[in-house]
């Protein structure tokens, strides 16, 4: 597949949450940005479906220590509604529903409260240097086109939507810096983290409206403050099996 030449992002924050996998309800994060939360910063500044890419992360650096912060939070119990609700009840074509975080039996319909007491295991501080590229998934993309939207939007700090560590409540901050002079170098870190979430799309067939969520992980280490991220359909990935093929 085309692919783009590689830009970078300097990225930092307060707070960020890269929850592993298998901590089912306390969060409990990875110690450094996982693949495809790196990956959510550039497409929060560049990104369409329609124009067939996905941003393919290289490098990961390091440049703040992973210090931890505890943090207790009461969350609601109820999920938000479909975006299409949402927006009828901006329009006024529905009355709204709020989500009870508190209420009487009356309010709830249950005995229950509407929130719950979560524990995050959060970072706190970070600071990244990300490098990524763009892969084109059909062959008539215009890769140098796209670089260049790329490079405009991100030297003028446009995005999408506010960009974030992990979490939506945990912005991430971010500005383009040139990949061949960088400075200050990454810290002084090596650190075996086993396997790390990859990504939770089938980053091929992404595109696809009806794609399923598709776990996929790879050995992350860190080696003089950087992780080396594989291609996606390098063998290092471990991928979840589609229908009809083995593993």
């Amino acid at each position: 597949m085309p692919r783009g030449k590689t830009h970078c992002l300097e990225v930092w924050g307060d707070l960020a949450c890269f929850t592993r996998p298998e901590m089912k309800v306390e969060r409990y994060s990875y110690p450094v940005i996982t693949p495809s939360a790196a990956r959510g910063i550039f497409d929060a500044i560049y990104w369409k479906k329609s124009h067939g890419f996905y941003w393919q992360m290289e490098r990961v650096e390091v440049l703040a220590p992973p210090r931890y912060l505890a943090l207790r939070r009461n969350e609601v119990k109820d999920k938000a509604p479909p975006e299409r609700t949402i927006k009828a009840w901006m329009d006024g074509r529905e009355h709204p529903e709020p989500l009870w975080a508190d209420g009487s039996t009356d309010d709830l319909g249950t005995d229950q409260k509407g929130r719950t007491q979560r524990q995050t295991m959060a970072l706190k501080n970070v600071h990244y240097r990300l490098h990524a590229h763009i892969r084109a998934r059909i062959d008539e993309a215009n890769i140098q086109a796209l670089d260049a939207q790329f490079v405009r939007r991100a030297s003028q700090g446009k995005c999408f939507y506010q960009p974030f560590f992990g979490c939506r409540e945990f912005p991430a901050f971010f500005k383009l810096v040139d990949a061949e002079s960088l400075s200050p170098p990454p810290i002084e870190l090596d650190l075996d983290l086993g396997y790390m979430l990859y990504d939770v799309f089938d980053l091929g067939q992404a595109n696809d409206a009806n794609a399923r969520p598709a776990i996929s992980v790879f050995h992350a280490q860190i080696r003089g403050g950087a992780l080396q991220v594989p291609p996606y359909e390098d063998d290092a990935v471990k991928k979840a099996c589609r229908e009809g093929s083995h593993a």
